[in-house]
């Protein structure tokens, strides 16, 4: 019996998803568990199309979306506007 190995991309296949999964990060990990989210659904979603959404190059994109990466926050946006995602903010509780 094999044994594969897991792959969140595998399973980020529609927006709630996405967003489920996004928000989940957001508030339990830290901005390097965001930037491999990111990274994540960039792959889910397909690598080359991110890339000409964002203007960014494939390489660039893998780049600045790898585990230790600080990519810059323009960076971030983009991806995140590409991947169909935003921001938005509320008061914690």
């Amino acid at each position: 019996m094999a044994i594969t190995k897991f792959d969140i991309a595998d399973y980020l296949d529609n927006e709630e998803m996405i967003a489920e999964y996004l928000n989940t990060v957001l508030e339990d990990g830290d901005s390097s568990d965001l930037i491999v989210a990111i990274g994540n659904i960039a792959k889910a979603i397909g690598m080359t199309k991110i890339a000409e959404k964002t203007g960014m190059s494939r390489p660039s994109l893998y780049k600045a979306l790898a585990d230790g990466a600080k990519p810059q926050f323009e960076t971030i946006m983009k991806v995140l506007k590409a991947v169909g995602g935003q921001i938005n903010i509320k008061p914690s509780s």
